[in-house]
């Protein structure tokens, strides 16, 4: 049985009175045809500002073309919209799209919310079998979404819309919904665009507030709140994390701080978590890792049910913008992915890049003490100059616009950690000039109410913000200091404290850490899991999860801390 649908537009050529009107419009035509290519993103990610190091949606048009098939089906049940090209009357060598069926083989995702817009993510998969091996090359999938506001899905759609993917971005599919209401909550689905019956999971996802909107009506009056995780390996366990985050929490938006993958193998065949394929090298085992990442029951939950706003960490960039509902930036620009989203005035949340945008020479273990040298150096930079730039105007006009809060999200611990004599040159204590000078202009710019977040570390740590052995600051108080830093756990990596190390030996090593680091008001290393920030006007929650147990799927979490920063305090 084929499985090949043709989609083609039945043009009215009476009204074309000269050869040039026929040329024009056969151009015109073929620049429409890659509409529904240019709409799935992941074939111009991560190069939306230069489609030449993208995927050419003109060549792939053209290569549909050229390996065109009889037309066996009608095309009458199609709408204009879906493949409009020039064949004249006759249309025996229109394309085709596949129409043996789809599977939604990772349900749905969304992401980087606007208060107008927001990225919605699915991968469409052609069924196969022995008779039907699936398509080649040149032909591609049609996939449809719809986006509602009611649950229900009834009424009509307020955004839809069609578009291909295909095996050159490994079937995946990143659409921007657009049109919408700011601050609002909605649902939505993909279908196979051959068989509308065929439909993905039924994906939540909501805008943020518009910048202007007064702090106090933010989320509609309601407190806001973010989960923010870091640091899921497959292989030390299950990321029982998302799923409590996003069942027994009222989380709003998921931040993600880095590591959502791991190129490294490792042994996790005794929870029967054994990784696919070698050490990442290339696009394939980049896929296959994402593709075996998100089978996990509580990431798939978590991502369907609440959009996610994310930065990486040393991911294959091409294969990381198909798996993920994140925007880019710019490509010519390093790869800068460091951005911010205004929620109203009640926050700014500013995603950074301490990785790997214009990064200085970092610790990887073999040059530890050359680093250790220059550490200190006044030149030396963790996040680039351009950034740095960005950065501090970006809380200046945080600060000058009114936002009561101003919330950075980045990947390494900021805070100074003496660790009995060790400092981790990896995290912000191999680059302290460039620290001092984010505190420097905190403090000169009285830029208060600041909170950062951090992961990386695989431990719990919450600490004031203040220069380094400052006298002027008050550990019991909190006087002195300009902000507070939430640093999280691992969802399932290891602790740094030691591999499964039990809660009362970790304990031990944290009161000593507490009574040494001025700064650091709590510590804990034992537990896998995240955090939730409750944000309203007046303050602002910090609740740490705990998960009792990564060796199986589950749910069992308890609260194991919470901390309060008051407004102005």
């Amino acid at each position: 049985m084929r499985t090949y649908k043709a989609l083609a537009v039945c043009w009215s050529f009476a009204a074309l009175t000269s050869m040039k009107l026929v040329i024009l419009a056969f151009f015109g035509a073929v620049a429409s045809a890659t509409t529904l290519l240019d709409r799935n993103l992941v074939y111009i990610s991560p190069f939306h500002d230069h489609p030449q190091f993208g995927r050419d949606t003109r060549e792939l048009h053209a290569r549909h073309l050229r390996n065109g098939r009889r037309q066996v089906q009608a095309a009458s049940a199609f709408d204009d919209e879906h493949y409009p090209t020039f064949y004249g009357g006759d249309f025996s060598n229109s394309p085709f799209v596949w129409n043996g069926g789809l599977n939604f083989t990772h349900s749905v995702a969304s992401g980087d919310p606007f208060d107008t817009s927001v990225l919605l993510w699915t991968r469409a998969v052609p069924l196969t079998n022995e008779t039907s091996p699936g398509p080649d090359q040149s032909v591609p999938v049609c996939v449809s979404y719809k986006v509602f506001t009611s649950p229900s899905l009834s009424g009509k759609p307020v955004n839809s819309g069609e578009a291909f993917t295909s095996y050159d971005v490994d079937f995946t599919v990143k659409v921007e919904a657009t049109g919408l209401k700011a601050d609002t909550k909605y649902w939505y689905f993909f279908a196979d665009c051959t068989n509308p019956s065929s439909v993905s999971p039924t994906g939540v996802t909501r805008t943020i507030s518009h910048p202007d909107t007064p702090a106090h009506l933010v989320n509609g009056g309601k407190d806001l709140t973010l989960a923010v995780f870091s640091c899921s390996q497959y292989q030390r366990g299950y990321f029982n994390a998302y799923g409590v985050g996003a069942h027994n929490t009222s989380a709003d938006i998921f931040v993600h701080l880095g590591d959502y993958i791991y190129e490294s193998l490792g042994n996790g065949a005794g929870i029967g978590r054994q990784v696919l394929g070698r050490e990442l090298a290339t696009i394939h085992d980049y896929r296959q890792r994402l593709n075996q990442y998100r089978t996990d029951v509580s990431l798939v939950f978590a991502h369907q049910n609440a959009p996610w706003i994310a930065v990486w960490k040393l991911a294959a960039v091409r294969a990381y913008h198909e798996w993920m509902p994140v925007r880019q930036v710019a490509a010519d620009d390093k790869l800068r992915i460091w951005r911010n989203f205004q929620i109203g005035k009640l926050l700014d949340l500013t995603m950074l890049d301490t990785r790997q945008y214009d990064r200085d020479l970092t610790d990887v273990y073999y040059n530890t003490d050359y680093v250790n040298t220059i550490a200190a150096y006044p030149n030396r930079s963790l996040m680039g100059l351009d950034q740095e730039n960005w950065f501090f105007n970006s809380l200046s006009e945080s600060k000058y616009r009114g936002a009561v809060w101003r919330i950075v999200g980045q990947q390494i611990v900021f805070t100074q950690l003496n660790e009995s004599g060790h400092f981790d040159l990896d995290a912000w204590d191999g680059y302290r000039a460039n620290r001092q000078r984010v505190l420097d202009h905190l403090y000169r710019g009285r830029i208060d109410n600041t909170i950062v977040l951090s992961g990386d570390s695989h431990a719990n740590w919450v600490s004031d913000l203040a220069h380094p052995n400052d006298t002027s600051y008050d550990p019991v108080t909190g006087h002195g200091a300009i902000g507070v830093e939430f640093a999280g756990t691992a969802v399932s990596s290891s602790s740094s404290f030691g591999t499964n190390i039990q809660p009362a030996a970790a304990d031990k090593i944290s009161d000593v850490l507490v009574a040494v680091n001025r700064n650091l008001q709590w510590s804990e290393g034992s537990y896998r899991g995240f955090y939730t920030l409750t944000i309203n006007p007046n303050t602002l929650t910090a609740t740490y999860w705990a998960m009792n147990s990564t060796s199986s799927a589950n749910l069992d979490a308890f609260v194991s801390a919470k901390f309060v920063v008051k407004n102005g305090q």
